[in-house]
């Protein structure tokens, strides 16, 4: 399937769902909407209310700040993930012993440190920045070490029949393939990222698309809060579209699906 077509049906997916939206919420079935417009709010509403944004000029400034912290939650998190993940995979005795800190950590609920993280940072980006790098970093780190782990140990006696150094073996055979699960594990890291923006700005802030979709919230406002959230949605997409087309082209010599099965 060629990539138009592709992106055509992937666009009827959107235009079913919106229009299903549309009827729920518009067209009366026996005197009752299967979506009352009050609780579901309606697809005109939310264009409006978005529009409306775009023309004042005021979705920029909120946008602007989430991006902001999504961006640096994103890398930060995710050059540490990497790094980390590299270092304890080639230390096994480093790995065996923060094994249990590592998942212990992993496992404390982030909606319970971003009260903790405003305290600490207060009520700026860095607390929001602090809130994905959480969320981002554990995704990551446990790719790449599985992507470390997983090197084939004939590849890697063949590289060493050839007579190549621990730099080169570094360089490639390790890093290579720890690149293919770390790309794997960037598209979720994204989304990841723009979460604890999001959350930490509706738990406490003064700008950014969490703090929008909270006020809209307050007053009941559910086209704003529903318009909010379609902002976000293809604010991820975009980004996500980055790291596909930073992916192919970092991992340009890895075969695709179909030559791979030839």
């Amino acid at each position: 399937m060629n990539r138009a077509t592709l992106l055509l049906l992937q666009l009827l997916v959107a235009v079913v769902l919106i229009g299903i939206w549309h009827v729920a919420t518009t067209v009366p079935i026996g005197g009752m909407h299967l979506l009352p417009p009050f609780f579901f709010s309606t697809p005109q509403a939310v264009g409006q209310r978005i529009v409306k944004w775009l023309v004042e000029g005021t979705i920029w400034k909120h946008l602007g700040i989430t991006l902001l912290e999504s961006m640096l939650a994103f890398v930060i998190g995710s050059l540490g993930g990497a790094l980390i993940g590299f270092w304890f995979a080639r230390q096994q005795l480093i790995a065996a012993i923060f094994d249990p800190y590592i998942k212990m950590l992993n496992a404390l609920p982030r909606v319970v440190l971003a009260p903790i993280f405003a305290l600490w940072l207060g009520l700026g980006i860095w607390s929001k920045v602090a809130l994905g790098i959480t969320l981002v970093f554990f995704v990551v780190f446990f790719n790449v070490y599985q992507g470390v782990k997983e090197v084939s140990p004939t590849v890697l006696a063949n590289a060493r029949m050839l007579g190549m150094s621990e730099r080169q073996l570094l360089r490639h055979v390790y890093w290579p393939s720890a690149l293919s699960w770390m790309f794997s594990s960037l598209h979720t890291s994204v989304g990841f990222a723009v979460v604890g923006a999001v959350v930490g700005e509706y738990l406490g802030a003064a700008a950014g698309l969490g703090y929008l979709i909270q006020q809209a919230e307050g007053v009941f406002d559910v086209a704003g809060v529903f318009a909010g959230m379609f902002v976000l949605a293809i604010f991820v997409i975009l980004i996500d579209l980055v790291v596909s087309i930073v992916e192919k082209r970092l991992l340009v010599w890895r075969p695709s699906p179909g030559e791979a099965r030839m």
